[in-house]
């Protein structure tokens, strides 16, 4: 089972409670670009370098979560995570349109 987390505070939580960090990505689209919204969990990205590896148009970048969830909201996305109250998988989660569920949770 899953739920949806729309709530800044709901979402924060649900991440650091994983020991997760927001972080975000510019990537060319065509003429401009996008920003990519996504959760990164230990310490890989905080210790890796630029060259991190070869498929990378650009390169990740930490942010503040008062940054993290204005992006999030600008675009209208929402955070689905898995129920498991055990934590489960703490990868296993999307980042959705807010209005793409069928459910309201």
């Amino acid at each position: 089972m899953s739920r949806i987390l729309t709530k800044a505070e709901d979402i924060r939580q649900w991440v650091e409670a994983r020991g997760g960090y927001p972080i975000l990505l510019d990537m060319p689209d065509g003429t401009k670009s996008r920003t990519l919204l996504q959760l990164t969990f230990g310490q890989h990205l905080l210790n890796a370098d630029e060259n991190e590896g070869p498929d990378r148009p650009s390169r990740y970048e930490l942010v503040s979560w008062e940054e993290w969830l204005a992006e999030l909201e600008k675009q209208d996305l929402a955070l689905k995570v898995s129920d498991d109250p055990s934590g489960g998988n703490e990868r296993e989660y999307q980042i959705i349109g807010r209005h793409d569920h069928r459910s309201t949770v």
